[in-house]
């Protein structure tokens, strides 16, 4: 019996790329929807061929017919994300993917990432990288600004020294201080998905994240593929790498973290330096109100 396009496409997201079962669940459902309405858009069975041949009305009107279902505009980014990283993995390294601009994400207010921007943000890049190492690594590495709170420049400094990973981690920030962050599970399972897929193995006193060419991942790296991710799923051009720490801040703090606690998750040298977040979760919950309060 032969195997489904989906069904590869859960494979390799399962056991390739060690993706979340939620991940994973999202993203199959994508690609038998697109499958489906192609087959009733096109009158014919869909094979790799055929999705090899697709073109941009192909995918608008895929996406029009998510946006009929109800879906808001993350949702349909966060879909065509998904149809890309189908696509190329049936195309493999010569796939043809249309180039297609994602709904932008009207914003308001300043605001932090919510928890769906974040994920979608990553998820988007993971899957389009040219590698799935290289795909992996900046999946780990996003998830640690957002899921640990890390500065970028203190994730690009962590060594291979702190593998075996624990329930912590212990962090050098500025001026060399050092602070013990809590990994969640998540967190620690993107970093073994990279160290397991990386060619170049970790050692002790080396640099964690690597470059293509197994040199010191730069900064920059990770800053252009965020500003391209954000492009691609409409995201407001607030959305960079030290957005997704003041956002683990942010949504720590609305959680119940007090002052304090965050300010030795985050390394501040001062209190007045994590008072801010109390400034940017005001503001949201502002926003909230004069969207919601019938007297607003």
């Amino acid at each position: 019996m032969t195997t489904s396009l989906p069904e590869r496409w859960r494979q390799h997201l399962s056991l390739d790329r060690r993706r979340s079962v939620h991940t994973v669940r999202a993203y199959v459902a994508t690609a038998e929807r697109l499958i489906a309405f192609l087959e009733e858009h096109r009158g014919e069975r869909i094979s790799a061929p055929t999705l090899a041949s697709l073109d941009q009305a192909d995918l608008r009107a895929f996406l029009t017919s998510r946006r009929m279902d109800g879906i808001g505009n993350l949702s349909a980014a966060r879909e065509l994300s998904a149809v890309r990283g189908f696509l190329k993995f049936i195309g493999g390294d010569d796939a043809h993917i249309p180039q297609l601009k994602g709904p932008r994400v009207k914003r308001g207010l300043p605001r932090p990432v919510s928890p769906d921007e974040a994920v979608a943000l990553a998820q988007d890049i993971a899957e389009t990288a040219r590698e799935d190492w290289i795909g992996a690594r900046d999946w780990a590495v996003l998830l640690l600004l957002y899921g640990a709170g890390l500065r970028i420049g203190e994730a690009m400094g962590l060594n291979g020294d702190i593998v075996p990973l624990g329930d912590t981690l212990r962090v050098t920030g500025k001026r060399n201080k050092t602070r013990i962050v809590p990994l969640l599970p998540q967190v620690r399972q993107a970093i073994d998905a990279y160290i397991d897929q990386c060619p170049y193995p970790p050692a002790r006193d080396e640099p964690l994240f690597r470059g293509a060419r197994g040199g010191p991942l730069s900064a920059a790296l990770i800053r252009r593929a965020v500003q391209g991710a954000r492009g691609r799923l409409g995201l407001s051009d607030r959305t960079t790498p030290h957005a997704l720490r003041h956002s683990f801040a942010t949504h720590l703090l609305g959680r119940g973290a007090d002052l304090r606690s965050l300010q030795e998750l985050l390394g501040h040298a001062s209190l007045s330096s994590t008072q801010i977040y109390t400034q940017v979760d005001a503001a949201h919950l502002l926003d909230i109100y004069r969207n919601a309060h019938p007297r607003a």
